[in-house]
Order: C-alpha cells, then sequence, then structure tokens
C-alpha cells in the first residue's frame, strides 16, 4: 500500500496517532500488551515504513540503541550483541554496534558518535577502571548502562549497572576445586586492567585464604596486550608456560572461559591431560565449553536475563527522565562438566 501515514494506522488499530508514535519510539512500558498487538498487527497489515531519518530530525532522537563492546571478535562478546539486539526488537529499537578495545579514548569518540546520530541510550561493556569520561554526555541526556561492574562507592554519576557478582564467580570457581581436594591451585588471568578481572582475582584470593592455601598467580607476561579477541591465545601460552613447570598445580581457575580453551590446547601441546594432570574451571559458560574435549566445567554469566534487564532498563529510562542509575547483580551459577576430577587423600 503506497503512502501509508501514521493515521491510518491509527485508525486500524482504533488507537490515538500518539499511542502509534509512542509504539515506534518505544515508549511502551506502561502500554497494555494488547494495544501494543493491535499498532504492531496494524503497522504489519499496512506495511507502514516510518521516515527514521524525518523522525530522528523532529524529536533528537533515533529509535535505536547503542551498544559498545571490546570486541565482536569475542565469542562471549558476540553472544551479548545477539541477546541485546533481540531483546531490542521486541521493544521497537534496533541497534548500533561498536568495539571499544577498552580504550578511554575510542569508547569516548564512539558514545560522540552515538549521540550525534540520535541513539540516547548505550550499554557500555569495556569495564574500565575510570567512568569519568561518561558524565559529559550523561549530562546532555545519554542514557547509559554499564556492563560486567558495579558503580563505584561513592560515585554520584546517574548511571545503571548490570553484572554478574564476578567476586563470587572467581570465589566459586576456586571452591568447586577445593571441595574436589586440590591444594594446589593457580589462577590464570589477563592483565588485570579492568574492573571485573580484578573482582574474580579478589575471589579466587579469598577462598584460597579461607582454607590456608598459598596464592599461585599467573598472568601472562607481555609487552603487547591483547585484544579480547585473542584470549584464546593467551590461554594457549599460559598453557604451554604452565605445562613446562617441573611443579605444576593440580588446579587452575581461568579468568574467561576463552582462557581456558586456549590452555587445553597448550597443555595438551606438551602431553598434559586435562582432567588427568591438571583439573580446569572457567567463567562465562559459553557455548564452546560443552563442544570441546573434554567439556569444561565454567561459572554461568545469565546473559539472555542480562540483557532483557539491561534492554528494559534503557527504555525505561528513554520513557521516564525522572529515573535514576540503579544496580541489578546476576549471581554467576556453576555448571559441572569433565574438567575437574577429584583427587584422592594421596593427591
Amino acid at each position: 500500500m503506497a503512502d501509508v501515514q501514521i493515521a491510518d494506522v491509527a485508525k486500524l488499530a482504533q488507537v490515538s496517532v500518539s499511542t502509534v508514535s509512542n509504539v515506534l519510539n518505544g515508549r511502551i512500558n506502561r502500554m497494555r500488551p494488547e494495544t501494543l498487538q493491535r499498532v504492531n498487527d496494524a503497522i504489519k497489515t499496512l506495511g507502514y515504513q516510518p521516515n527514521v531519518v524525518a523522525r530522528s530530525l523532529k524529536t533528537g532522537r533515533a529509535p535505536m540503541l547503542g551498544l559498545l563492546v571490546p570486541s565482536i571478535a569475542s565469542p562471549f562478546f558476540a553472544l551479548l550483541a545477539s541477546e541485546m539486539e533481540r531483546v531490542a526488537l521486541a521493544h521497537g529499537y534496533r541497534m548500533l554496534l561498536g568495539n571499544t578495545h577498552r580504550d578511554v579514548q575510542k569508547e569516548t569518540d564512539l558514545l560522540e558518535d552515538f549521540f550525534a546520530y540520535g541513539i540516547r541510550g548505550v550499554v557500555t561493556g569495556s569495564s574500565l577502571p575510570t567512568e569519568d569520561h561518561y558524565r559529559p554526555l550523561v549530562d546532555r541526556g545519554l542514557v547509559l548502562v554499564s556492563f560486567d561492574r558495579r558503580g563505584a562507592p561513592g560515585s554520584t554519576l546517574p548511571v545503571d549497572y548490570v553484572s554478574i557478582d564476578n567476586f563470587h564467580a572467581g570465589y566459586g570457581a576456586t571452591r568447586h576445586l577445593i571441595e574436589h581436594g586440590h591444594r594446589e591451585i593457580a589462577f590464570v588471568t589477563a592483565p588485570a586492567g579492568t574492573v571485573s578481572r580484578i573482582e574474580r582475582r579478589r575471589g579466587y584470593e579469598a577462598a584460597m585464604a579461607e582454607s590456608g592455601l598459598s596464592l599461585d598467580v599467573i598472568q601472562l607476561s607481555l609487552q603487547t596486550l591483547y585484544a579480547d579477541g585473542e584470549l584464546a591465545e593467551v590461554g594457549r601460552q599460559m598453557g604451554r608456560e604452565i605445562a613446562k613447570r617441573s611443579h605444576r598445580p593440580t588446579g587452575i581457575v581461568a579468568m574467561s572461559d576463552m582462557i581456558a580453551i586456549g590452555m587445553l590446547a597448550g597443555l595438551h601441546d606438551n602431553h598434559v591431560v586435562v582432567p588427568r594432570d591438571i583439573s580446569l574451571v572457567g567463567i562465562d559458560d559459553l557455548f564452546l565449553d560443552a563442544l570441546i574435549s573434554p567439556t569444561i566445567t565454567s561459572m554461568r554469566q545469565p546473559l539472555p536475563e542480562m540483557a532483557e534487564a539491561m534492554v528494559t532498563r534503557l527504555v525505561e529510562r528513554l520513557g521516564d527522565s525522572t529515573l535514576t542509575g540503579t544496580e541489578r547483580v546476576f549471581r554467576p551459577e556453576l555448571v559441572k562438566r569433565n574438567s575437574v576430577r577429584a583427587l584422592t587423600k594421596a593427591g
């Protein structure tokens, strides 16, 4: 049907033009489900295509949400982006993606670009130690959800935070090994330049201290920092390094599943077998964990639920400017697979 107007959609759906406008702009948090369904059905029946450019010029806002991740080359952030897009579409928004490589200036530039394009709601996933670069854009009206970190004590930044309990992720992974008789447990990590990595390490240290065990933190010493999409290679190099030790740990907690997957390869390269020779626990619970051999025990991040929480919060705050920042922390769940064996008393 040619030249379908917003008024035609409103007439077919038996609602006001303003109601259709609310749907098109994502202001649906207070709308009855049956009303939303009628409007969406009318849009589909009539083949209505809103003029996004004209609407953006009029309102200063685009019907889009932004997502900034360290690197889409990382399977974890690729899955997060997929889940975010699924939920955003259900709320009437498209997603625009950017890669920050955990660089403050790159993240700042992308946020400025998003804002210039009319995007007013963004999820950031770099987990950077500082968030000072957010304030100028937040003061101008940008709504932010900071993923994979919690708010700093005393912070007045009006940002929402959604994360797993990273401390408990490191703690729970370590406790699982301790409960299986392991006493020499290493924590393997990439450089600790993010809040989430620091918290996972703190969890490991707390679990070891509770049991009176000595710490063994292994961090690859490279001049060049690896990108998130290359963490498997970091893990592989660490696996090779550990395999060549004269005295190896019996259990390892990997900072992330990509490091754990890489470690499997590095250990295998040197004829060290998981879990016969070394038990291994990851963090994230990627789908790859169940496809390789041995399958990897991991602390699960509930990404579908977290994506739902983040998009819903953005939509709520875009529709109600009086709402302030909140913090929501999800509990990681241990998913047991085949990469851990119990030690006998003889060790």
